[in-house]
């Protein structure tokens, strides 16, 4: 019987793959584990081997398709060997052309429709998880399926639910006609979006749907580590490692989050899932967009390990040559967007996670150091005193956005007061 090829899973929050190019043609010759074909997501690009030895009998999924994680998109056997119905169907959950049963490319907004996401049917705010089909037509109709009754388990929405709906919202009257497909203007260009853009797109718009978003902002004296980096940047750059200020933050956050576990979990319809394993993942910019390599067990590491991990991490993010088991599993997300000279952001939550640090420019500021009240020790220090004194100090603004539904503003803030702590007493 013929060995089906299928879409790998590339990660826990990867449910869809695009087919880039074919290694091997039907009929070509194929040993177990070659490279037969190479595929895309959200987050890499890998190439896929031959599961068994022999022939490549049949594609089911031409370059550009997109398919779901588990689809059969091949099949290899023996040179005569004949794919029979029964082998054919089941399983083919291949995006198909009605009118010439091939695999169709992805619509516009069909790619990686669900990136980002726990791979559970318990799902924020009690959606269900839909399947490829239905993410489909409710991005053809821009339709909210918070807006539908859904039928299946979990009042997950069906095909039939969603059809039921279309059909329903058809009867009614169109207070306007949906928008015309972009067309450039006679001074604008229609730039194509990459796969990396459209699940972006639909990460960060499916976060701040799913998740409750407020936002709490710290700021940090950071001397104690602008010294201890000055001090020992030559002594790591001896032994290979670039010590940047990021380690300085994972390593903080990391400590912090050991003592503040709901802050390392995340949401689900039972309750909170408390992590027991604390994986900082890094945001990393890349030509195509972002991409969140994750430090697995950071608690763990030294500084100087942090640093040859962020390092390493960044640099293969940057070169397109990260593995999946390297971007998931991450418990909570720091963003350094200080690094472009930006002085204070307001991330969106990497999901399922509950929060995500943004980390802002250390710039030189002043500040001021209170030497009491006017009237001696017993008045409010807030108030001038001819004791108070001022000093230049570098200093970064810490930005926090955690979900609602996990944490309220008092565990957010203890949270990153603990952060601020140990940036400011770095070894004391």
């Amino acid at each position: 019987m013929p060995t089906p090829v299928k879409m790998p899973q590339l990660g826990e929050t990867v449910f869809e793959g695009t087919v880039a190019r074919w290694l091997k043609q039907p009929g070509d010759p194929v040993q177990r584990q070659e490279p037969l074909l190479d595929i895309t997501t959200d987050k890499i690009d890998t190439e896929v081997p031959a599961p068994a030895a022999g022939f490549l009998l049949k594609i089911l999924a031409v370059e550009g398709a997109t398919v779901q994680v588990g689809s059969v998109i091949a099949y290899i056997g023996d040179r005569e060997e004949e794919i029979t119905e029964e082998a054919e169907g089941p399983g083919e959950a291949v995006e198909s052309s009605e009118e010439t049963g091939r695999p169709a490319p992805s619509s516009p907004l069909s790619a990686s429709r669900r990136a980002g996401e726990a791979a559970s049917d318990a799902k924020p705010e009690g959606r269900a998880f839909v399947s490829p089909v239905v993410a489909r037509l409710s991005a053809e109709h821009n339709i909210d399926l918070d807006e539908v009754q859904g039928s299946g388990r979990q009042g997950r929405v069906t095909k039939k639910d969603l059809l039921a709906y279309i059909g329903a919202a058809e009867k009614q009257p169109l207070a306007a006609q949906p928008a015309a497909a972009a067309v450039p203007g006679e001074n604008e260009v229609l730039q194509p979006l990459s796969n990396m853009r459209r699940a972006i797109a639909e990460h960060m718009s499916r976060s701040v749907r799913t998740s409750p978003h407020v936002v709490t902002i710290f700021e940090t004296d950071m001397t104690a580590v602008v010294r201890h980096r000055a001090a020992h940047k030559e002594e790591f750059a001896q032994k290979g490692v670039n010590l940047s200020f990021t380690p300085y933050f994972v390593a903080a956050v990391a400590a912090a989050l050991g003592e503040n576990p709901t802050v390392n979990s995340s949401w689900t319809d039972a309750g909170l899932m408390l992590s027991q394993r604390i994986h900082v993942g890094i945001a990393v910019a890349v030509p195509d967009g972002l991409v969140v390599p994750v430090i697995r067990d950071a608690d763990e590491m030294n500084l100087q390990g942090l640093a040859r991990t962020v390092n390493d991490l960044a640099g293969r993010a940057r070169r397109g040559e990260l593995s999946p088991d390297e971007v998931r599993g991450g418990t909570f997300t720091v963003t350094n967007h200080g690094t472009s000279g930006s002085l204070l952001g307001t991330p969106i939550i990497n999901q399922p996670q509950a929060a995500i640090l943004g980390v802002g420019q250390i710039s030189k500021r002043a500040v001021v150091n209170s030497g009491g009240g006017p009237d001696g020790a017993s008045a409010d220090p807030l108030l001038p005193s001819a004791d108070d004194t001022i000093s230049i100090r570098p200093m970064s603004y810490l930005s926090l956005a955690f979900d609602h539904r996990i944490l309220d503003g008092f565990g957010a803030d203890s949270f990153l007061a603990d952060v601020v702590k140990r940036l400011e007493n770095w070894g004391v």
